[in-house]
């Protein structure tokens, strides 16, 4: 069994995804690559061929009709062999001494009695032309370099959430949570993270900066006029991530409260883009958001409103629409929109 099973999602990747592999193959063969060619039309097919043939002990080529970066994580996961699972990007990347470091952790823990099933480390928005890199760190959540459960999480802030770029989960929590992203989707990262939570248990958490998240390509998902352009798919993980579990009934309140937040964050997304875009249909879509959020949960409804910035998100009129500029200088924030 390898230690670290990575999926590597490919739409028309070739002009940035060597980058990505060759960070990772410093891993040797504790590492399995597993290089998702999601139906791609450039030459992405022939260089994922290429590293497993160069590399048949680390890389494994998978190539597939196109279904979208949930399905391209869906083969990873149904292909993985490795005892823990990440997914890079391959825009991403991750920093070299760093992973290395990871790995040995990584062992020493699998090697021990406390077997966890969420490994978290920090990653930074490597935001193209940016002189200063933000770093999303999470010292001030998670005990450092330890195993812990979620009574012992710190402190359960709003604006420190848990991305994709930050996990690595234990292969097996995710195959035992019955995970399966949907196809043709965006922003299916959200419900990756979410969706395994109520199942982790044991987690550990190590303050050093792993992953780079690229930002700058104007196609990329995160640029604030594709978001627009893609709201009815935002929209759409919004609502599974509503109707994914009854938060009321989880009974370890830090995990709860967590979730909350982390639902909270994913509504005001859906929100300040809708207002964003300024149009009357996506404000139709707006408030048709939160009559489906207050029929199908009243008590959920009354706490996504009263959250960081409900209220000012439903004032009527130009007046309202300013206030949740505050809004949506958070989700720049957490989103890192180009």
């Amino acid at each position: 069994m390898k230690l670290l099973s990575i999926a590597i999602p490919c739409y028309n990747s070739q002009d940035y995804m060597e980058k990505c592999i060759q960070s990772l193959l410093v891993g040797g063969d504790d590492v399995e690559i597993i290089i998702v060619d999601d139906g791609s039309k450039d030459a992405t097919p022939e260089i994922a061929d290429k590293y497993q043939k160069r590399f048949p002990n680390i890389v494994r080529a998978i190539h597939k009709e196109n279904g979208g970066h949930g399905s391209a994580v869906n083969a990873g996961i149904a292909n993985a062999t490795g005892m823990f699972f990440k997914v890079v990007d391959s825009d991403d990347w991750v920093d070299e001494s760093v992973f290395l470091q990871v790995l040995d952790r990584l062992r020493e823990l699998a090697l021990g009695d406390d077997i966890i099933d969420l490994f978290i480390a920090n990653f930074v928005y490597d935001k193209d032309g940016a002189k200063h890199k933000k770093v999303m760190k999470y010292t001030s959540m998670f005990p450092v370099e330890k195993v812990f459960g979620w009574s012992d999480v710190k402190l359960i802030t709003k604006g420190h959430y848990l991305l994709m770029h930050s996990v690595i989960y234990r292969t097996q929590v995710l195959r035992k949570c019955e995970l399966q992203l949907p196809e043709h989707t965006f922003y299916v990262d959200n419900i990756y993270v979410y969706h395994p939570l109520p199942y982790v248990k044991k987690m550990y958490y190590m303050d050093v900066d792993l992953y780079h998240y690229y930002i700058g390509r104007d196609d990329q998902s995160v640029n604030e006029s594709v978001m627009i352009g893609r709201i009815d798919q935002q929209l759409k993980v919004n609502r599974i991530m509503i109707e994914d579990y009854d938060l009321w009934k989880i009974s370890n309140k830090k995990l709860r409260r967590y979730m909350f937040n982390y639902l909270e964050i994913i509504t005001v997304v859906s929100t300040v883009l809708l207002l964003r875009s300024g149009t009357e249909e996506n404000l139709e879509k707006k408030r048709t958001l939160w009559k489906y959020i207050k029929n199908y949960d009243l008590r959920l409804f009354h706490r996504l409103r009263n959250g960081i910035m409900g209220n000012a998100m439903n004032l009527p009129g130009k007046g309202g629409r300013k206030i949740s500029v505050a809004a949506y200088r958070l989700t720049q924030k957490i989103v890192g929109f180009n």
